[in-house]
């Protein structure tokens, strides 16, 4: 069966350019510094992103995570938003690869505010584990694709230097924050300390992340890039692909935010669903089917007898993700599914 996959935008497929590009990369051994298709792309990112410098990896994990390692020290803790990736779907790695706890705090919507950042930060005091970063998240993927202003992002920022702590962004959609912000992509990224940015998303590629900061920060993250597995050899035939991604991907994520909003609107409509369709800024929806009488778990096996592939949150919100290789009139036939399922 051909199914209408709305799982993730992790499931598209690389372009016919993308493929073509990959076949003819120029490549060279990566770990010395000599693949010129990955030292385009990093330059590229690092210009597209208005940072000094930038490092392919190959997950958008490997990515926080080298950023997690390199700005605290074992014994530390870094603040999340509550429903964060970095808290919620990355195994623990902060504690298992780096030796800090994550100390989350509750954000509406899943954007949080510097009152609420600056609450959690521990007082100099023996007793307590010392704030070492924090880490944000722009767009926000479990509570429905979110965004958080430029506004919030600068003063979290500016007053996390003051007092000299850095602050990190899970950029991985940070394309759709900034069409949705109606901004640049280097506004959003010019206070931090260090963004990851995920080319295998959205922007279609099959493989790869970019980690951006300062030079000496960059530098630095080679090292445990090899350390957690990420030194790759001849791996511009995949950097090609992020190239085009760059290129000619970036701007067409407005037709991913125009499906999703399509989505929400209907959904919203079928009785048992909870979702307010404002509230889906770009190519995520997630929506409350408890009152369906359904379980998460019951609606994706029923769906995919339809032909849908969709994932959970948890027990009672689904979640749908727009992308490249999903059209308008397939969100349609989904919408038709969840229909029938709910009404049988």
């Amino acid at each position: 069966m051909n199914y209408i996959d709305l799982r993730s935008d992790t499931v598209t497929k690389p372009t016919a350019e993308m493929r073509e590009a990959m076949a003819c990369a120029e490549v060279g051994d990566d770990v010395y510094g000599e693949d010129p298709t990955v030292n385009r792309l990093q330059e590229m990112a690092a210009e597209r992103l208005g940072k000094e410098a930038a490092l392919f990896v190959p997950t958008g994990t490997m990515g926080n995570q080298l950023c997690v390692n390199l700005h605290t020290r074992p014994g530390q803790e870094v603040v999340f938003e509550e429903r964060s990736h970095m808290y919620n779907l990355e195994m623990a790695a902060t504690a298992a690869l780096s030796g800090v706890q994550a100390h989350p705090v509750r954000g509406p919507g899943g954007i949080l505010d510097w009152p609420s950042v600056a609450a959690a930060i521990r007082p100099l005091d023996t007793h307590f584990a010392q704030t070492g970063l924090i880490a944000l998240e722009n767009t926000q993927n479990l509570n429905g694709g979110t965004v958080m202003s430029l506004e919030a992002m600068k003063e979290i920022c500016a007053h996390a230097r003051e007092i000299g702590i850095p602050v990190h962004l899970d950029g991985a959609r940070i394309f759709n924050a900034a069409i949705a912000l109606g901004c640049d992509v280097t506004e959003i990224a010019a206070p931090f300390d260090s963004v990851m940015f995920c080319l295998s998303k959205g922007l279609g590629a099959p493989v790869g992340s970019m980690v951006l900061g300062p030079r000496a920060f960059i530098d630095n993250a080679i090292p445990p890039r090899r350390m957690m597995g990420g030194a790759m050899r001849q791996v511009g035939v995949l950097a090609a692909a992020g190239i085009v991604a760059l290129e000619k991907m970036t701007e067409r994520l407005v037709e991913d935010h125009r499906k999703a909003r399509m989505l929400a609107t209907e959904l919203a409509r079928i009785p048992g669903i909870d979702l307010d369709p404002e509230r889906v800024p770009t190519n995520i929806v997630v929506f409350d089917i408890s009152a369906t009488g359904l379980t998460t778990t019951e609606m994706i096996a029923r769906l995919k007898l339809h032909g849908v592939l969709a994932t959970a949150v948890d027990a009672e919100h689904m979640r749908m993700v727009t992308h490249k290789d999903v059209t308008e009139t397939e969100c349609e036939v989904a919408l038709s599914a969840v229909k029938r399922v709910i009404t049988e």
